[in-house]
């Protein structure tokens, strides 16, 4: 059986619930949140706020890998809640992202959750021992930094 591996992050910004949702709903400030060494690249034109459904084909470039097209599905849709990214196409066997941002004492708390599955079976695990898991944590703490940048507020980064 497959080894579900899983990344979770929670971050504080001081920012208000609306100011929050209008940047996470809004697909092309995925460009601002990603590293810049990722070569990042949207295919294709974008609304200017997702929906159930919403097809994202991108290319983006992994070090030591090369370019990768993804096609992402968004979907789960809860208004100034919580949204899931589940990839259609691309390098994983499975990926499975959760969104979620909520009102706390000292501001939004931003939550992601996901799950993925690599392809390769005992070569795939090779891979992540040895370059997926910190690739994964080096792209999480690029946004987490991104993210402080874009609302320029004090940032508390949860355990």
């Amino acid at each position: 059986m497959p080894k579900v591996h899983q990344i979770k992050r929670e971050l504080t910004i001081q920012t208000d619930l609306g100011t929050a949702w209008d940047f996470i709903r809004t697909p092309a400030n995925l460009n601002k949140i990603t590293p810049d060494d990722m070569d990042f690249e949207i295919i294709g034109e974008l609304p200017d706020t997702m929906y159930d459904g919403l097809l994202i084909e991108y290319r983006i470039g992994i070090p030591l890998v090369g370019k990768q097209t993804w096609l992402t599905e968004l979907k789960h849709i809860r208004e100034r809640h919580s949204f899931v990214d589940e990839q259609r196409t691309g390098p994983y066997k499975f990926w499975f992202h959760y969104h979620e941002i909520a009102e706390v004492d000292g501001g939004i708390r931003f939550r992601d959750h996901v799950s993925y599955i690599l392809p390769l079976g005992p070569l795939g695990s090779m891979a992540h021992c040895l370059y997926v898991k910190n690739e994964l944590e080096r792209v999480f703490n690029y946004r987490e930094k991104a993210m402080r940048a874009h609302f320029k507020g004090p940032l508390k980064t949860d355990p």
